[in-house]
C-alpha cells in the first residue's frame, strides 16, 4: 500500500512537472476547461441569482398575504380582459368590514397608487413620482427599510396628517442625505408635506410589484383630499393572514365577505379578484425548470469541447511517456497503478482548469454586485457542482488514454522511439 501511494505521489509530481514544462500544451487545455466550467457555472449562477432575487421581491411582496383588487395576475392571449373591465375598485369602507369578519386576517389595509405627481421643494422637483396612499397597518403587511426617521403614528393616520416618507430617488435627488430630508416641507399637487421618513435604496424590482425608490409615501387620509382615488388611483386592499390560519381559508373567508357585500347570488361569478403571490410562485417553478434546462443544454457543449481538449492532451501524454511506462511495468509496477497515474494527471488538469473557471465567475459577481442591485448569488452547492463536474471531465477524458497507458507490453513500450 504504502509503495503504491509512493508510486501515485511520484507520478503525481511527474504530471506536475510535465505541466510547466509544456506550458502552451498546458494553456491551451486549461483553457478550454476553464471556458466550458466557465460557461456551466455561469449559467448556473446567472439562473439561480435570477431565480433568488424574484423568490426575494416576492416574498417581499408577501407570501401569506392576499391582494384584493379590481383585476386578477395573469395576461397572455387568454387573458380575458374584457370580462374584468366594467368590475368595481376595492372602497375604503370594505376594509373596516373585512377587519370585522375576516377572524383569520392578522392585518388589513387599504391603498391606492397614483403615478407621475411632482415632489418639489424650494427650487428643485422631481417628476414622475409614485404616490403611494396607506392605511395605517400597511407597514404590518409590507417590509419598509427606514433609513432615517419614522413611519407613521396612529394618530397621523386616523387624522389624515400631511406626512410623509420618501423612497431613496426622491430624498437623494432632492436633499442628498436622509439627515437633510428630516422634518422638511415638500409640495405634492400644491400642498405641504412635512418629511418624517426616508426608505432604504432597494433597486429596481425583478417583477414591477411596489416600486419604493421612486415613491412618496403618505396616509390615506390625507391623500385623498389632493387625489381621487376613483379617478387617478389604483386602489386595493392588502390582507396578512394570521398565524393560525392557512391562505387558502384566508381566502375563502375572504370570498364569503366580499360575495356578500357585493350582493352576488350564488350563481353569478365574483366581481373581485384574490391575488397570491404562491401562484406566481407556481408559474416560477415552471420557468425556472425551462431555463436551467436550456441553459444546461448550452453549457454542456461548451464543457464537451474542453473535455475533447484534455483528451488529446492526454494521447499525446501517453505517447511521449511509452518509454518510461514500460521501464515501470518492467520494475513492476502494476497495470491499475499505471492507470491511476494518468487518470490523476488528467484529473489535475482538468480541477485546476474549473477552479480558474469558478474564480472568473467569482470576480464577475462582485463586479456586477458593485455596478447594480442585482444580487448575485455563488451558493456552495454551484462551487461543489463544479468541483465535481471537473473532476468527472478529467476522469472520463483521460480513462481511454490511461486504460490504453495501462495495457502497453512493458518490452514494446521499452524498444518504443
Amino acid at each position: 500500500m504504502i509503495s503504491t501511494l509512493k508510486i501515485l505521489w511520484n507520478s503525481f509530481k511527474m504530471a506536475m512537472q510535465e505541466l510547466r514544462v509544456n506550458k502552451l500544451r498546458t494553456f491551451l487545455s486549461l483553457f478550454g476547461i476553464t471556458i466550458g466550467i466557465f460557461c456551466i457555472i455561469g449559467v448556473l449562477t446567472l439562473t439561480g441569482s435570477l431565480e433568488y432575487n424574484i423568490r426575494k421581491d416576492l416574498a417581499d411582496l408577501g407570501d401569506d398575504v392576499i391582494y384584493v383588487q379590481k383585476w386578477p395576475w395573469g395576461g397572455g392571449g387568454e387573458y380575458p380582459w374584457w370580462k374584468y373591465m366594467n368590475r368595481p375598485e376595492p372602497e375604503y369602507k370594505e376594509l373596516k368590514i373585512i377587519q370585522d369578519k375576516v377572524h383569520s386576517a392578522s392585518f388589513a389595509s387599504f391603498n391606492f397608487e397614483s403615478g407621475g405627481k411632482k415632489v418639489e421643494y424650494g427650487n428643485d422637483y422631481m417628476d414622475g413620482v409614485n404616490m403611494m396612499a396607506v392605511t395605517h397597518d400597511f407597514s404590518q403587511i409590507q417590509t419598509l427599510q427606514i433609513a432615517d426617521g419614522r413611519y407613521f403614528a396612529a394618530s397621523e393616520s386616523n387624522n389624515g396628517a400631511n406626512v410623509a416618507i420618501l423612497g431613496y430617488s426622491i430624498w437623494d435627488g432632492l436633499f442628498s442625505s436622509p439627515e437633510a430630508a428630516l422634518g422638511k416641507i415638500v409640495k405634492v399637487l400644491g400642498r405641504d408635506v412635512k418629511v418624517i421618513g426616508v426608505l432604504k435604496k432597494k433597486g429596481e424590482s425583478m417583477i414591477g410589484g411596489i416600486g419604493y425608490d421612486n415613491a412618496i409615501i403618505m396616509p390615506y387620509k390625507f391623500a385623498r383630499t389632493i387625489v381621487d382615488e376613483r379617478k387617478n388611483g389604483d386602489p386595493y386592499i392588502l390582507v396578512k393572514a394570521n398565524s393560525k390560519a392557512s391562505l387558502e381559508q384566508l381566502k375563502d373567508e375572504l370570498r364569503a365577505v366580499m360575495r356578500a357585500q357585493h350582493r352576488l347570488k350564488p350563481t353569478e361569478e365574483d366581481d373581485f379578484a384574490l391575488n397570491e403571490i404562491s401562484s406566481a410562485n407556481d408559474s416560477l417553478n415552471t420557468m425556472f425548470a425551462t431555463i436551467n434546462l436550456t441553459g444546461g443544454f448550452i453549457a454542456f457543449f461548451s464543457l464537451l469541447v474542453g473535455s475533447f481538449g484534455i483528451a488529446n492532451i492526454m494521447f499525446v501524454t501517453v505517447k511521449e511517456r511509452t518509454n518510461i511506462i514500460g521501464l515501470k511495468k518492467a520494475i513492476g509496477a502494476k497495470r491499475q497503478v499505471i492507470l491511476m497515474e494518468f487518470l490523476l494527471e488528467s484529473v489535475s488538469l482538468s480541477l485546476f482548469g474549473g477552479i480558474i473557471g469558478m474564480l472568473l465567475i467569482y470576480i464577475l459577481t462582485i463586479v456586477i454586485g458593485a455596478v447594480s442591485t442585482f444580487e448575485m448569488v455563488l451558493s456552495p452547492g454551484t462551487i461543489l457542482f463544479g468541483l465535481s463536474v471537473s473532476i468527472g471531465v478529467g476522469m472520463l477524458a483521460g480513462f481511454i488514454p490511461a486504460y490504453l497507458a495501462s495495457r502497453l507490453d512493458p518490452v514494446v513500450a521499452i524498444r518504443s522511439n
